[in-house]
């Protein structure tokens, strides 16, 4: 019965074709897995090896998304392409539903017009909540609808936009493997890349909530290229680490935070996907 509960939330998955569900499983696969699988070829396989298997998820995760936006009309990439399974409120509204049938029965008061839960209906107290039960239904079925709502229809502009997202970071891949990491171009040319691709997409005006977030994220994303060689080598370092150590040196108990920060930073920029993926 529970089970069955925590599976709700992917009750819209229902309503893709199952091709495209595969599509979208084995995308999210990779994404879970790219880190550790970077991280193990260059163990085993040295720099080569690392890079072969960059090369291969990348291509691989750019077909599966061309697939998703050309064939099956999918619209904007979100990232994750599944929305995790959120099992504190699933597990939450499936003992609230076992506790009444129906709706929660309620009492009004006749002067004040208070809402109160019957006794009858309380659920336990790891999943109980203190808001009036018509507003928590509400609630509900809003997230429900906004995250099962279809994918806003592409024009061609927002077609080509989502396209150029989408094969970035192969086109990055290609501009190393010519110019090197050192040069500036591989890193005009992708920072190029997803400015276009958001200025096509800032027209778009009818966007359900997980594209708008995703459209959010992609613009938050932006600034990792201050962290990225070589913008990151020849002029954020430097001041990242004295801004980290000033905050460590000059305020009670941060140095707690940026301490470990700054040793982690220059491990953080080895790992491909950890900055460009």
């Amino acid at each position: 019965m529970n089970g069955s509960r925590l599976l709700a939330p992917l009750l819209s998955l229902a309503l893709q074709s199952l091709p495209q569900q595969k599509l979208l499983t084995w995308l999210s696969v990779l994404e879970c897995m790219e880190v550790f699988a970077e991280m193990g070829a260059a163990k085993v396989w040295g720099e080569t090896g690392r890079w072969a298997i960059i090369v291969l998820i990348q291509l691989a995760k750019a077909i599966l998304r061309l697939l998703l936006l050309l064939w099956y009309k999918a619209g904007i990439q979100t990232s994750p392409p599944i929305v995790p399974l959120d099992r504190r409120q699933s597990l939450q509204q499936g003992d609230a539903e076992a506790h009444s049938t129906g709706r929660e029965q309620i009492y009004v008061g006749k002067r004040s017009s208070r809402v109160m839960r019957c006794l009858e209906s309380t659920p336990s107290l790891h999943s109980r909540h203190w808001g009036a039960p018509q507003q928590r239904e509400e609630k509900q079925s809003q997230r429900a609808l906004e995250m099962d709502q279809p994918p806003t229809p592409l024009g061609i502009q927002e077609t080509i936009a989502e396209s150029i997202y989408v094969t970035r970071p192969l086109l990055h891949l290609l501009s190393l493997g010519l110019w090197g990491q050192r040069s500036w171009k591989p890193w005009l040319l992708s920072a190029f890349l997803d400015i276009t691709s958001l200025s096509l997409l800032s027209d778009m005006k009818e966007l359900n909530k997980r594209e708008r977030m995703e459209i959010r994220r992609r613009t938050i994303l932006l600034l990792y290229y201050l962290l990225r060689s070589p913008f990151y080598d020849r002029y954020s370092e430097g001041r990242i680490l004295f801004l980290l150590r000033l905050l460590a040196d000059y305020i009670p108990g941060v140095g707690l935070v940026t301490r470990p920060l700054m040793d982690y930073l220059p491990a953080w920029q080895k790992i491909y996907f950890y900055n460009w993926g």
